[in-house]
């Protein structure tokens, strides 16, 4: 049977290489100062869908992503590997978000693009680790979920068996589609890109991406598979006051730096009061607690 799936995929700061302008003063990711990558997990659930794909011939794999222009290259990086098209939400309304309006965003997109039947995305996403966007998603739209997921084993007369990694060992569950699984970073890494593929997408852009004086401006009228799909709140039939920072209950109350620095050694006996002072000095260092 043929498949329509959708990826959802995050553009995520580089944890690797956060500094003192990692956030804002609102307590927002500063994600125009930091180095941007596809997420690990997102990667992970992007392999299953291409080989649920090559396994059920006449699938296709969109990507589906929420952030600035410059989150196309998710879209891009998709299709590299071999997913079939992508869509881009990118409105300032959408900006700000935390999970309860970027799931809003994202299901909403999901109605619109209809038809779908598999929703998957990574386990969680490295900048807020919270594992709760899936999940909202699937109640959003009224779907079966599937969490943790490290394999889909069989897809079969509308169903899908699937393996999870949980704690304490694995166990397999059965479920029917339309679903929304979230996968593991345990599960097999995402495929190299495509040598062939990325000559083919590579001049691939939304149209917010794009310059009066860039070149190549011809072949997107030559090519019209190089022009990603790009939704605001409005395209989507969104709700501005569930978008963004409108839409978002979490606030950050504070953020903080801590830089480790070696000091001074320094000798404790096994006395209580020596013991309580250092366990007080840590505390107070933000060293733990």
């Amino acid at each position: 049977m043929s498949l329509k799936i959708v990826v959802l995929a995050k553009q995520v700061p580089d944890t690797r290489n956060v500094g003192k302008d990692a956030m804002t003063a609102e307590g927002t990711v500063n994600r125009a100062a930091l180095p941007a990558i596809f997420n690990p997990e997102d990667l992970n659930a992007l392999e299953q869908a291409l080989r649920l794909k090559e396994q059920n011939p006449g699938s296709t794999v969109g990507i589906l992503t929420m952030g600035p222009p410059r989150a196309a290259e998710i879209i891009r990086q998709g299709l590299y590997r071999g997913a079939d098209t992508g869509w881009l939400l990118t409105d300032r309304l959408f900006a700000g978000a935390d999970t309860l309006a970027t799931s809003y965003a994202l299901a909403t997109a999901i109605k619109k693009i209809g038809g779908v039947d598999i929703v998957i995305g990574g386990r969680q996403a490295i900048d807020g680790d919270t594992a709760q966007v899936g999940p909202q998603v699937a109640e959003k739209l009224g779907l079966s979920q599937v969490t943790y997921a490290e394999e889909i084993l069989k897809c079969e007369d509308g169903r899908l068996t699937i393996r999870r990694h949980i704690d304490g060992g694995v166990e397999t569950v059965e479920a029917p589609m339309p679903i929304v699984i979230t996968v593991n970073g345990s599960a097999a890494p995402c495929r190299p890109c495509n040598a062939r593929l990325v000559m083919k997408y590579k001049h691939a852009t939304a149209p917010m991406e794009r310059t009066a004086d860039m070149p190549y401006a011809s072949l997107y009228d030559e090519r019209p598979y190089l022009t990603l799909n790009q939704w605001s709140v409005a395209d989507v039939d969104g709700d501005p006051q569930q978008c963004g920072l409108s839409g978002s209950p979490t606030k950050v109350k504070a953020v903080q730096n801590i830089v480790f620095q070696a000091k001074e050694c320094k000798r404790l006996t096994a006395a209580d009061a020596d013991i309580e002072g250092m366990v007080k000095e840590l505390i107070s260092e933000k060293i733990i607690g």
